[in-house]
């Protein structure tokens, strides 16, 4: 069980804003500047031990490192898996069918966000050769920090993200996409298990099985055999563990946009519930969204399982009122049993390294202070 028998617990999707040092060493490392590695390992540390404590102050009970030492949230697969060559020339394709449809404010967008504030590159990397994962190290160093980091708080768990399959290059080497599918599953399993053996949860980010079923370049048959294939990629990649050691997060890609091509949760459900996995996140409190709770009437959520809905939003700097959080986390609970629930964000909060986000540090600490009021609030109503 992923939730609680005697209370809401409190969770976020995983990345945090990077703390000042952090970004500097990033910057240097990822630019060419003077760089030593091991003052930005010190960095990291640092960062970790006040990203944690934060939460911890704060009031949320399931923590992560805020995603600390990865410049992005899956560009950083490319210093772990091999196999693939980066094409630094060529820009991601992303949400297509919205970008078409607000050119003038994606450009906008892209400029601050993706493109223009990132501290390390962001482009596309291809499959060229035969794919196997090399990151080992560098996901000890990261799982031990969490573990130190960790024995200074009192939290009910911490939960590690890690990129999907889906959202793992292109393939210009393998006969076929299953093939290729399968190559990055047994590579990325690697990293899932490494999580969860060191006593954590992982977290499997997948905002590319939503944007498939909206994606204008694919027919309806098209869209359900891609749909499927992130699917499988997901469930081969877990296949060794224990489906309530795992979390799985959708989203739109999107912070604050107008969102009108976006697929909706009742056609993301068959999908996502398909996926083994003990808990799944998704966003639930953006005004494009909210009104999506409804379908838990009629979709049963599978025994053991857990809903993980944003009940605050990444995609505006207004902060959410507890009796608001308290009305969304009891509107998922009155469907799916208060047991079943874990109060959550709606997405990260710095899917890039960057020293802007979108939302402003100060408002994501009060955004959680608040997520955490909310859910005491609702325990008290449904306890």
């Amino acid at each position: 069980m992923q939730g609680s028998n005697d209370r809401i617990l409190t969770t976020h999707v995983g990345s945090l804003p990077r703390t000042l040092p952090v970004l500097d060493a990033m910057k240097a490392r990822f630019g060419g500047g003077d760089f030593d590695d091991a003052a930005y390992q010190a960095e990291i540390v640092s960062g970790v031990n006040e990203i944690v404590k934060r939460q911890a102050d704060l009031g949320i009970d399931i923590v992560t490192d805020g995603e600390m030492s990865k410049p992005g949230f899956m560009s950083y697969v490319e210093e772990r898996i091999d196999g693939f060559e980066a094409r630094p020339h060529e820009k991601y394709e992303l949400y297509t069918a919205e970008v078409a449809a607000f050119p003038e404010y994606y450009a906008d967008y892209m400029a601050r966000t993706m493109y223009g504030g990132a501290v390390a590159k962001f482009h596309p990397i291809y499959c060229t050769g035969p794919i196997s994962y090399k990151g080992h190290a560098a996901l000890k160093r990261d799982l031990e920090t969490l573990s130190a980091a960790l024995e200074s708080v009192k939290v009910a768990g911490a939960v590690v993200p890690s990129v999907s399959p889906a959202g793992i290059g292109a393939n210009d080497f393998y006969a076929t996409d299953e093939e290729f599918f399968e190559a990055v599953a047994n590579a990325i399993g690697e990293e899932y298990e490494a999580i969860v053996d060191a006593g954590f949860l992982v977290q499997i980010d997948d905002p590319f099985l939503s944007e498939t079923l909206v994606d204008p370049k694919l027919d309806d048959a098209a869209i359900r055999k891609r749909a499927n294939l992130v699917v499988e990629a997901v469930n081969h990649a877990t296949r060794n563990i224990a489906e309530e050691k795992i979390r799985y997060h959708t989203c739109y890609g999107i912070n604050e946009g107008p969102r009108l091509h976006e697929a909706p949760l009742a056609e993301v459900a068959p999908y996502l519930l398909r996926i083994k996995a003990g808990g799944y996140s998704f966003e639930a409190a953006n005004p494009r969204h909210e009104h999506e709770y409804h379908i838990w009437e009629d979709i049963k959520l599978p025994e053991g399982r857990a809903l993980l809905p944003g009940v605050v939003t990444h995609a505006s700097n207004i902060v959410e009122h507890p009796d608001l959080i308290a009305e969304r986390i009891m509107r998922f609970a009155d469907r799916v049993g208060r047991e079943n629930v874990v109060a959550s964000t709606d997405c990260g909060f710095s899917s890039q390294a960057c020293y802007h986000t979108e939302i402003h540090p100060t408002v994501i600490w009060a955004k959680f202070e608040a997520l955490a009021e909310g859910a005491r609030r609702a325990t008290r109503k449904l306890w």
